[in-house]
C-alpha cells in the first residue's frame, strides 16, 4: 500500500502497521530485548536518532510523544488558539532536539509504562482521526492552521510512517543481535 490519500486507508494503514509492529515487538528474543541498540558499525545510519534511542522503551516513547504532539496541536488549534505542530522553541530545523528531550524526559519510563502510553495514545489518535471526514482528512486548505499540507498527513507520519521506521529500527537491531 502507498501513502495513504483517503481516511479509510490512514485507518488501515495506522491500524495494520501498529499491529505489524506489535507482532514484530512479540518475536523479539530475551537476548534481543535486554540488548542495548548499538548501530555504530553502519555508516548508512548517521541519522541522530540511531545514536539516540537504546531500547524498546525509547521506541515506545519516541512514537507516544509525536502521537502526544498530533493530538494537542489537533486539540488546541480546533479550540482557536493557533499554535504550531512543533511546539516552539523548537521548529522543523531543530525537532531533533526536541526528539532528545522527550528521550531524556522518559530515562526513568518503565518499558511496560511505555507500552501502556503507546498503546492508549495510538488508540486516541484513531478515534481523533475518524472523527474528521475524508475531506478534512486530505482535502488542502480545510484548516488554516494545518498550512500547505492535509491534516491527514500528519496522522499518516505520527501513525502508518513512524510504525515503519520503528520497525526498520527494530529488525536493524534484530540483524546486530544475530552477529553477535
Amino acid at each position: 500500500m502507498g501513502r495513504p490519500r483517503t481516511k479509510t486507508d490512514l485507518l488501515t494503514a495506522a491500524t495494520m502497521n501498529y499491529e505489524k509492529l506489535l507482532t514484530l515487538i512479540s518475536g523479539l528474543t530475551d537476548k534481543e530485548l535486554s540488548t542495548s541498540f548499538d548501530f555504530s558499525s553502519d555508516e548508512k545510519k548517521k541519522e541522530a536518532h540511531w545514536k539516540r534511542d537504546k531500547n524498546l522503551r525509547d521506541i515506545f516513547i519516541h512514537l507516544y510523544e509525536w502521537h502526544q504532539l498530533l493530538l494537542n496541536w489537533v486539540n488546541t488549534n480546533q479550540n482557536g488558539d493557533n499554535k504550531p505542530f512543533i511546539p516552539l522553541p523548537y521548529n522543523w530545523k531543530t525537532y531533533g532536539d526536541m526528539n532528545v528531550e522527550f528521550w531524556k524526559k522518559h530515562q526513568t519510563t518503565s518499558l511496560e509504562d511505555a507500552k501502556n502510553m503507546l498503546e492508549k495514545s495510538h488508540n486516541d489518535v484513531i478515534k481523533l482521526a475518524k472523527t474528521f471526514s475524508n475531506e478534512e482528512l486530505f482535502s488542502k486548505g480545510v484548516y488554516k492552521w494545518v498550512g500547505k499540507s492535509t491534516l491527514g498527513s500528519y496522522f499518516v507520519s505520527v501513525t502508518a510512517s513512524h510504525y515503519d521506521w520503528a520497525m526498520k529500527k527494530l529488525k536493524a537491531h534484530r540483524k546486530n543481535c544475530a552477529r553477535v
